[in-house]
C-alpha cells in the first residue's frame, strides 16, 4: 500500500526571479542600466561630442573636459552596479544599486529644475520630464523589490508557520 504524502510547502525564491514584480523590476533596471551605459560612455570616450550635442548639456556652460571624463567614469560605474542588479535581480544587488542611483538623480533632477533660465519652453518641458521620470524610477525599483519581498515573506511565513 502507498500512501501519498503531501509535498512540504517551500518558500517563495529568494532569488529574486520569478514573478511580476520582479519583471517590472527588470524592466526599469533596464532602462536605468541603458541609460548609464549610454551616457556614461559617450561622455567618458567623446566628452566634447557629448557636450555639443546631448540635449540641453551646453545649457550649463563651459565644456571641462577632466570634469566630463569623470562623470562619465562615474556613470559607467553606475551602470555595472545597475547591470548586476539587473543579471540578478535580489534585493541585496537591486537595493543599493537603485539607491546609488537615486542618490545622483534625485539632486541631477532638482538642479536641472533650477536651472532652466536659457532653456527654449521645449527644452525645459523635455529636460524636466527626461531626469523627473529617472529618478522615479530609482525609487520606484526599491520600492517595488521591498514590496516583492515583503510578500514572499508573508507567503513563504504563512507556508511554514
Amino acid at each position: 500500500m502507498t500512501s501519498h504524502i503531501p509535498a512540504t510547502p517551500q518558500a517563495a525564491s529568494t532569488d529574486g526571479r520569478g514573478t511580476a514584480l520582479t519583471a517590472l523590476i527588470r524592466i526599469a533596471l533596464a532602462v536605468l542600466f541603458l541609460d548609464e551605459l549610454v551616457v556614461g560612455f559617450w561622455n567618458q570616450v567623446f566628452p566634447v561630442s557629448f557636450y555639443n550635442n546631448f540635449p540641453t548639456v551646453t545649457l550649463t556652460p563651459p565644456l571641462s573636459e577632466h570634469y566630463a571624463r569623470d562623470f562619465g567614469g562615474a556613470t559607467l560605474g553606475l551602470a555595472v552596479v545597475l547591470g548586476i542588479a539587473l543579471v540578478a535581480p535580489r534585493a541585496a544587488f537591486v537595493i543599493p544599486a537603485a539607491a546609488g542611483f537615486s542618490t545622483f538623480a534625485i539632486p541631477h533632477f532638482f538642479f536641472h529644475l533650477t536651472h532652466l533660465h536659457h532653456a527654449t519652453p521645449g527644452e525645459a518641458v523635455f529636460l524636466t520630464t527626461a531626469n523627473a521620470v529617472v529618478a522615479l524610477l530609482g525609487l520606484l525599483v526599491i520600492a517595488l523589490t521591498l514590496i516583492r519581498d515583503s510578500r514572499r515573506r508573508r507567503q513563504g511565513g504563512a507556508a511554514n508557520g
